[in-house]
């Protein structure tokens, strides 16, 4: 794989012909697969946010026009953009329409603030961000003129404004550093032609939290490893066009975003309903009204769900819509809540291991009887090259515990302009260092059960109780 920027990682040559040669890979963009569903299921739903629905051929049409207001205001291929959103339509249009005017979205959690975006920014040399005017009681808009007074990149800023309100910025205005302001919905325009497709660059940025606790790194994904992994994952959960899905974690997240999430439920013709309200009362409120039927969970966010149940503060009739409930992201979760969940929702509980690089570890879900499945989870792809090694390195038999390690055509190879941080992570023929605790089963099986820490002198420890996967 060529990259389309500087300091990404590409897979050697001999990688790219192999995950080719078995279909992992098929060279469609995102957002030209976006277009082919609109086509495939236009008047279907597809988005449900805020008390706006859109069908397929809404969304495209509204990507369509974003993307050529962002190429009409001057974005350029290849040129970076920070999106800091919350779980509103305008993040699903926006990351989209981005990507078809051949940008790069950074997205952002929008509970970060200036240090970290900062950070994004000057890293990313990001020429743009999207973001509320003002979110919380946070005044994102403040934030980032701020930082452009400070950073010679950033020069225009997108801001979305709360309902029934205008942005003390008006529309269209410069500041004396040179950074223009404009209205999110003001970006329009009527569609352009299609830009040639290049489903080897990347499509946009993940973040991953660094372990000694400094600024998030960015995780370059392609459009041709994401559009694998968000398949294999939908495939994987049986998703179809029947399905519900409800975005709970924050829709930039990976586990939120393609595992299989946000990119997946749309590859099939299902509906995604975005949650902007955490909180479990009104995401059980969500699932009552929308029939979700699968919806993903942080372990922080299904332990706050189970004690919301189990206190009997939200009550989990009118959920009999739901069938799967993935629990994980880039930290196993434990097994006990996920017996404890399945028992109160009535539904499958999955433990998912899959954090922002790429790997990704789907298990057998729990049943809603307390039934453990025997078998444990798998890698997500037939390419995916595991090991186990030890504090060394080397290889531990079945059975033991070590470290995971990965490879594979939707794992990347290494972080955007952090070469030292890529060499710490990532084995000079191209494994990554998850940091997770994991061993293989007699059955062939693999158990993630839990992450590593450096304890004193330099030795891992093992950081998150219980087992992953069974």
């Amino acid at each position: 794989m060529t990259s389309l920027l500087d300091g990404c990682t590409p897979w050697p040559e001999d990688f790219v012909d192999r995950y080719w040669a078995a279909g992992h890979w098929r060279g469609t963009t995102l957002d030209s697969l976006l277009r082919g569903w609109s086509l495939e299921h236009g008047p279907r739903t597809a988005l449900v946010a805020r008390g706006t629905r859109l069908t397929y051929a809404a969304l495209n049409r509204r990507v369509d026009r974003m993307a050529a207001g962002f190429r009409l205001l001057a974005l350029r291929p290849g040129q970076r953009v920070v999106v800091q959103l919350p779980n509103v339509p305008e993040f699903v249009v926006t990351v989209f329409a981005l990507m078809r005017a051949g940008a790069v979205p950074v997205l952002c959690p929008v509970s970060h603030r200036a240090p970290e975006v900062s950070h994004l920014v000057r890293v990313a040399q990001a020429v743009g961000y999207v973001g509320p005017s003002a979110y919380e009681g946070f005044d994102h808009t403040a934030m980032a003129a701020d930082i452009a007074a400070r950073d010679p990149f950033l020069r225009r800023v997108f801001t979305l404004q709360a309902p029934d309100t205008a942005s003390p910025y008006g529309g269209y205005t410069t500041d004396p550093s040179g950074c223009h302001y404009f209205p999110l919905d003001s970006v329009d325009a009527p569609p352009a032609p299609a830009l040639p497709p290049s489903a080897g660059q990347v499509a946009f940025f993940l973040l991953s939290a660094r372990t000694d606790g400094g600024p998030p790194l960015l995780v370059p994904r392609t459009h041709n490893d994401y559009a694998h992994q968000a398949g294999a994952c939908a495939e994987a959960v049986s998703l179809t066009g029947d399905d519900v899905y409800l975005a709970a974690p924050p829709a930039g997240s990976g586990f939120a975003l393609g595992g299989p999430g946000v990119i997946g439920t749309l590859s099939v013709g299902g509906t995604v309903v975005l949650a902007e309200n955490p909180d479990p009362a009104a995401c059980l409120g969500e699932i009552a009204r929308e029939r979700v039927t699968v919806t993903s969970l942080a372990p922080a966010a299904a332990r706050r769900w189970l004690g919301a149940l189990e206190a009997r503060r939200v009550s989990a009739a009118g959920l009999r819509s739901l069938r799967l409930v993935q629990i994980g992201g880039d930290a196993p979760a434990h097994p006990q809540d996920a017996l404890r969940l399945a028992s109160a929702l009535g539904c499958g509980v999955q433990p998912v291991y899959g954090p922002a690089e790429g790997p990704i570890v789907l298990a057998p879900p729990v049943g809603p009887d307390g039934a453990v499945p025997a078998a444990q989870g798998r890698p997500l792809s037939p390419d995916d090259e595991i090991r186990i090694v030890d504090a060394d390195g080397k290889d531990v038999p079945d059975g033991e515990s070590g470290e995971l390690l990965a490879r594979g055509p939707a794992t990347v190879r290494g972080y955007y302009r952090e070469p030292e941080h890529t060499a710490r992570s990532f084995t000079g023929d191209g494994f990554f260092r998850t940091g997770a605790l994991a061993h293989r089963t007699a059955g062939g099986g693999l158990a993630v059960t839990g992450l590593l820490r450096t304890g004193s002198g330099g030795v891992p420890e093992r950081f998150g109780p219980g087992r992953f996967g069974g």
